[in-house]
């Protein structure tokens, strides 16, 4: 699999199971009723602050995943814009790579999305274009650390010196690679800084259940500052069920999750985070060198953490995603442009694995040269038909078909229940 699976130790799957059954009733709405997991998740949100060298200031949110993260950034920046600047309909700067999280939390909070465009070679984004399309209404700016398509890196620093310059927060998406970037130069892959050592940098998103091994449904969403936290609560006070205040989006929320990603961090620690990380930045590095070796095969992008991106120029690159299907690999399909790529989580650092997966390309590969036009069946067909559709509403109502397929249970499904065994 491409991410999706990042953790392979039996030992952490066995601690995780335990800790979360101890906590499996706790619930964070309630801290007077359980204490111990408000710690804990403070302790998180520290232990992250921590991580990502901020000052006695910064803080943060444990939250459900990178999209609540992102969610809340945003809605932090528009009542902030709102509140300071009387800007009512606000916008935000994303790369046109950043994570589709930031088209949804314009859609969810009423912002307008500009997005923009990246380098044809880099694939990081284009500053330039950033800072002409700023306005009065702009909120917040964004960076992502990596972004998810090809694996690259923004230059944070140059996006952060726009925010400081015309007074605009800044949003670093760390949420893949967050429990990498933070431990690459102790690890021996040294990055320009991207945290909040850059001046201008006022929110962090990092997932927890991707590379800091937590289950999933775990993340944190931090700040530079809590005057930026303080725009992220939602507090109604005149509700006749009592005054209503949350932190983030749910009201109730797993305290399993919470407690289960405390720890994780502690089963880690900096010194096994810095280990992952070598083992896993030192396989990705392998396998780059290894497909920019493969005739026919080209790396899309600046690979500058675990995703490496690659298309062909001889061939249709999904007709290869289907033949490494065929031997197990599942990769993820990309398009604008067309592409695809390999994530590379601790699985991937087994010994043989690498070496299988560099084997299978370049033998798919090989065998698909003596015949290019037939990379143009399956997959192939599919994602080059959607890609082409001019008008993208035909490609979302299809999209609307497979989601409503995932809740069908076929026509002659039945369900039984204890309940209704009862009845």
């Amino acid at each position: 699999m491409s991410g999706t699976v990042y953790n392979s130790s039996k030992e952490l799957g066995e601690l995780m199971t335990n800790v979360y059954g101890l906590a499996a009733w706790t619930n964070p709405l309630h801290p007077d009723a359980f204490p111990g997991l408000r710690k804990m998740e403070a302790e998180v949100v520290a232990m992250a602050c921590s991580i990502f060298n901020g000052s006695s200031s910064s803080c943060g949110c444990v939250t459900t995943g990178g999209t609540e993260s992102i969610i809340l950034a945003c809605k932090a920046y528009r009542d902030l814009a709102r509140e300071e600047k009387g800007i009512e309909v606000t916008e935000m700067l994303v790369p046109v790579t950043a994570h589709a999280a930031f088209d949804k939390a314009a859609t969810i909070l009423g912002m307008r999305i500009k997005h923009i465009p990246v380098d044809d070679i880099t694939k990081r984004v284009d500053v330039k274009a950033m800072k002409k399309m700023i306005s009065g209404r702009t909120a917040m700016l964004v960076g992502s650390a990596p972004q998810f398509p090809h694996g690259c890196i923004d230059n944070i620093q140059e996006i952060a010196a726009l925010g400081v310059k015309y007074g605009i927060p800044v949003h670093v998406d760390a949420c893949l690679g967050g429990f990498l970037i933070p431990f690459m130069e102790e690890a021996g892959f040294p990055l320009k800084p991207f945290d909040f050592r850059v001046p201008g940098v006022t929110s962090i998103s990092a997932d927890t259940h991707k590379y800091g091994f937590a289950p999933k449904g775990s993340s944190v969403i931090l700040y530079s500052d809590k005057k930026y936290r303080d725009s992220q609560w939602f507090c109604f006070p005149d509700w006749p069920g009592g005054i209503y205040a949350t932190p983030t989006i749910g009201g109730s929320r797993a305290g399993g999750i919470v407690a289960a990603c405390w720890a994780a961090m502690l089963f880690f620690g900096r010194e096994g985070y810095i280990k992952t990380t070598k083992e896993i930045i030192t396989t990705t590095r392998k396998i780059t060198e290894a497909l920019q070796n493969i005739p026919g095969i080209q790396i899309v992008g600046i690979p500058d953490v675990s995703v490496v991106a690659f298309d062909s120029k001889d061939f249709n690159v999904y007709g290869l995603s289907d033949g490494l299907k065929g031997r197990g690999w599942a990769l993820n399909a990309l398009q604008f442009p067309s592409c695809v790529h390999l994530c590379v989580t601790r699985p991937h650092t087994l010994p043989g694995v690498a070496d299988k997966f560099i084997k299978d390309v370049t033998e798919v590969t090989a065998e698909i040269m003596k015949d290019p036009s037939a990379s143009n069946a399956g997959s192939a067909a599919m994602y080059g038909m959607a890609a082409s559709v001019p008008d993208r509403s035909i490609v979302e109502n299809l999209t609307g078909i497979y989601l409503d397929a995932l809740y069908c249970l076929g026509p002659k499904a039945a369900i039984e229940t204890k309940i209704d065994s009862k009845n």
